[in-house]
């Protein structure tokens, strides 16, 4: 006990290093902003600074990393509550009491309320994963290779199951991941896996790449063809902010319940803020007297889904710091995090040092409480100018996001072939948007495929089949395949007790007559997996046992499934994922667009991100930068002068202090100058 209370004090005291603060304090303000602005999500924005860790520390990394991961919610509450668009899908049902203030001419109260809340919710998150390393060290050592290979998949299964009826469809995403994560060489014979004898692919394909495109590309489009203001709705003067405050600790244990329940989800693979959120709000409308106020501009309504949305952090980090497997989206993505630092997740993260790193384990404690303090006080100060940002164009953005996407790609190997995985993973997620099919569950994949493999190769070398029958492996399955079958059978006893269409609710008639059509574009998706996994399994022949065990144990059962699926789409009867649930949520309340204006737009961006990718290509990063901000600027959004110019001049200098002067990027000359040379 006495070595675990002195790593808690030495987390304390690595967080308050010069380096280490300053890091934080940047990862901070990136959240802050990432939060505030609606179509920029949390785990997109955590892709696009992963490669800004390479020259870090283990500490410094996750104090950047975290310090911006934890204010995303806090944040993303503002818009929520001023213009009723969530900032972060996260902060979805803040909208639904705290809008309804805001018209009322309480949205400094709601404001209040949600930030105070907010800040309860991190701390109980934060020491929740404190407190549960003495309980969970002893379970976690116990574990061996066959129950770290289940606990994997169990993450996968119930990320894939938050798809209700879809499920299958989100298990092939999943199945995807992993068998991207064989491409390269085999880690103990060196075979080469499926690498087209191109010597970039040994390395196997990149997490940062594939991450940046499958999440950052479709936002970009989405934010393109909508256009406009991200907010619409002009800002009033904001008061009654203490009154918020008071609210709080009025309704104390409403809020500290509420943590707990954000927490206890968190620990839950796969579940994440984007469920406690709904379930916190449905325990405030339960435990309150008078239900009839909620949805009208109830606080209670506010301070659940505040409260729970930030403790789900901590909760979530729980089992990515014990067993490798992400509570969430954005730990998946930390996970990434924790490759790259060349750190395992398991039993040293939960032994004190000089055997382990249990002070890095605290240091998330401190780092998660710190960061949510700094934000919640910088929010108190300035509410009025941060609202204020909302009013941003789109158009202003884009060429800077653009630019983030593809130096975010090249920085993690210095190599060019990443910015073109960029653009491929963004058409193939841009594809899974427009089909609804999940994609966090192909990320989970990627990052757990390497842990997967080592630790399958380790059961059966060790084992043979016997490990099979381990108690904690049957337990483990056992709980997978509840994850798998309970959504289907709740989905299926809930359209049972559903009104007839007609009487309440009629959208449902329209609904299933959209399922029981053949949706051909999802024929023709399935139809290419179905082709590319039978020409994987085909090449797989030579691998031999050790390299070709991973993939003969993911490829078959998963182009069975494939071809289950394609069944359900030819009977009709594929089902549409709950993807919203995933962290892809569909800001409301926007004009409907005309196929033909959607189509305009899509083609348009497309346009532009190809020409940037091409620039880049062409003239090298240094002078396709300026020149593609400057062209995107007065050619694609049609910005004055002045503002075109003063823009690409902030953004060369950002592009040259932080990559070329700070990092020291080697970045390549471009073909036309290496031509030239």
């Amino acid at each position: 006990m006495l070595e675990i209370l002195q790593s808690f004090a030495t987390g304390f005291y690595n967080v308050f290093a010069w380096s280490t603060f300053t890091l934080m304090m940047i990862g901070i303000a990136v959240g802050f902003m990432v939060g505030i602005l609606p179509g920029l999500g949390g785990p997109t924005t955590l892709a696009l600074m992963l490669p800004f860790i390479f020259k870090m520390s283990a500490v410094e990394a996750f104090a950047f990393l975290l310090g911006m991961s934890a204010v995303t919610a806090t944040t993303g509450d503002i818009t929520s509550v001023l213009f009723g668009v969530p900032g972060e899908p996260t902060t979805a049902s803040t909208i639904v009491d705290g809008h309804p203030m805001a018209k009322k001419g309480e949205a400094g109260r709601a404001l209040g309320a949600v930030l105070m809340s907010s800040l309860v919710g991190a701390i109980v998150g934060a020491f929740a994963l404190a407190l549960a390393v003495p309980v969970v060290r002893p379970l976690v050592l116990s574990f061996g290779s066959p129950e770290f290979f289940m606990l994997a998949l169990l993450g996968i299964t119930f990320v894939a199951s938050l798809s209700g009826e879809a499920i299958v469809k989100g298990i092939i995403a999943g199945g995807i991941g992993f068998m991207l994560a064989t491409i390269g060489l085999d880690p103990i014979s060196g075979i080469q896996r499926f690498t087209f004898d191109q010597l970039y692919l040994w390395d196997g394909v990149g997490l940062v790449p594939v991450t940046v495109g499958l999440f950052a590309i479709p936002e970009i489009i989405d934010l393109a063809v909508h256009g406009g203001a991200i907010s619409k709705e002009p800002i009033g003067k904001i008061g009654g902010v203490m009154q918020g405050v008071k609210d709080t600790f009025h309704h104390f244990w409403l809020v500290i319940r509420c943590s707990a329940i954000g927490a206890y989800i968190g620990v839950i693979p796969g579940m994440g803020g984007a469920v406690s959120q709904w379930i916190s709000y449905a325990h405030a409308v339960q435990s309150s007297p008078d239900k009839e106020r909620f949805g009208k501009g109830a606080i209670e309504g506010v301070l659940g889904p505040g409260a729970a949305n930030n403790s789900t952090l901590g909760g979530s980090l729980i089992p990515t710091i014990a067993f490798g497997v992400p509570g969430s989206v954005s730990a998946a993505i930390l996970l990434g995090a924790f490759i790259i630092q060349g750190i395992v997740p398991g039993p040293d993260m939960l032994i004190p040092a000089p055997k382990g790193k249990l002070d890095l384990t605290f240091s998330f404690v401190w780092i998660i409480v710190l960061s949510n303090i700094f934000t919640v006080a910088f929010c108190f100060l300035f509410i009025n100018q941060l609202a204020k940002i909302t009013q941003v164009r789109s158009s202003l953005l884009m060429p800077f996001i653009l630019l983030l996407v593809y130096l975010g790609a090249f920085a993690e190997k210095n190599a060019f072939q990443d910015v073109a995985v960029v653009l491929a993973f963004g058409f193939l997620g841009w594809v899974m948007v427009k089909l609804d099919w999940q994609r966090p569950p192909l990320i989970l994949g990627l990052v757990l495929g390497p842990l997967m493999e080592n630790r399958l190769f380790l059961s059966t070398d060790n084992y043979g089949l016997a490990w099979l029958g381990r108690t904690g492996v049957l337990v483990l399955a056992a709980i997978t395949l509840f994850g798998i079958f309970y959504p289907v059978i709740k989905e299926k006893w809930k359209k049972n007790r559903e009104p007839i269409p007609g009487f309440g609710r009629p959208q449902l008639s329209a609904k299933a007559d959209e399922n029981n059509r053949i949706h051909w574009g999802s024929l023709v998706f399935v139809t290419v997996l179905i082709g590319i996994l039978a020409w994987a399994l085909w090449d797989s022949r030579g691998f031999g046992f050790r390299a070709g065990l991973f993939p003969w144990a993911i490829g078959y059962p998963l182009i069975t499934l494939c071809v289950l699926q394609l069944a359900l789409i030819l009977m009709g009867k594929e089902r549409a994922a709950h993807v919203a649930s995933m962290g892809d949520f569909e800001i409301g309340g926007e004009p409907e667009l005309t196929r033909e204006v959607t189509n305009k737009r899509t083609g348009a961006i497309c346009a532009w991100i190809i020409a940037y990718y091409i620039a880049i290509w062409l003239l090298g990063f240094s002078y396709a930068v300026p020149l593609m901000i400057f062209t995107y600027l007065k050619f694609g959004a049609s910005e004055k002068w002045p503002i075109t110019l003063i823009l690409t001049a902030v953004g060369w200098t950002f592009f040259y202090l932080l990559f070329g002067y700070s990092l020291n990027i080697p970045f390549p000359p471009g073909l036309i100058f290496e031509g030239l040379a």
